[in-house]
């Protein structure tokens, strides 16, 4: 049975796509059978592994015109990739009945080939974030070590639970972590402390450390192991994948 988890924040420029395109390589890595699929209409997730043309992607398997058809990338790591189109759908889906299922729907016929199913959600909670809520049974949620982005929590657990109460019963806030650390900075200790005072052992140990390594990655199509193994970057996703399977073989 497959993991499908949402890696999902509202605000913007918090790691959401490097976070996915990492963990998914990481957990790639390590032996799992692993899909992303990237759920915003920039396509940065797609971008990222230098997809530059699907003959499926997620605008086609919402629409209901195609069945998913993956994209191998890497050895264990295959992307279910966006288009530009992307932006339309939620305005193009409006009136569809049952609109918040259709991800979970069409995942559903290929999710038992695969140890964990990421999803990359877009910079906002209207459908297409919906869908992936719906479609999830856990959620991630990356953090700055800023104040601003511990103000912004409110609205997405808001969101998350009334998903959970109308759409999705399952679906749970399961892991949170925080991305652009830097340790000698005060205020990113004290910003991870109120963190954790939020979320508790939902927290992960690993901090995601400041690290250019990891902005440079994606304009070579690469994740972060293959861009510069040896980097802090790669250090710490490493570890936060530890992390992950980690609670995932305790369950």
């Amino acid at each position: 049975m497959s993991a499908i988890i949402a890696i999902s924040n509202h605000k913007g420029g918090v790691g959401k796509t490097t976070s996915t395109v990492n963990i998914g390589a990481g957990l790639a890595m390590a032996g799992k059978k692993v899909l992303l699929i990237d759920m915003d209409p920039q396509a940065n997730l797609t971008q990222s592994y230098g997809i530059t043309k699907a003959e499926v992607s997620v605008y086609e398997v919402l629409k209901g015109e195609a069945k998913p058809e993956p994209v191998n990338v890497l050895e264990n790591l295959d992307i279910l990739p966006s288009t530009l189109d992307l932006s339309g759908a939620e305005m193009e889906l409006s009136n569809e009945a049952g609109r918040e299922y259709i991800l979970h729907e069409a995942i559903s016929e290929i999710s038992e080939n695969y140890n964990y199913i990421l999803i990359d959600c877009p910079p906002s909670l209207g459908l297409l974030t919906i869908n992936a809520l719906t479609a999830a049974d856990e959620v991630y949620i990356p953090l700055q070590a800023h104040y601003l982005a511990i103000k912004g929590l409110t609205k997405i657990i808001e969101v998350i639970g009334k998903v959970k109460k109308r759409l999705n019963k399952n679906v749970e806030i399961t892991g949170v972590f925080v991305t652009q650390f830097d340790k000698r900075k005060v205020l990113h200790r004290d910003v991870v402390d109120t963190i954790y005072t939020y979320f508790q052992e939902k927290l992960f140990d690993t901090r995601i450390r400041d690290n250019i390594s990891l902005a440079e990655a994606p304009s070579q199509g690469l994740d972060i192991f293959r861009y510069d193994n040896t980097c802090k970057g790669a250090e710490d996703y490493r570890a936060l994948c530890q992390e992950i399977l980690e609670r995932h073989y305790q369950n």
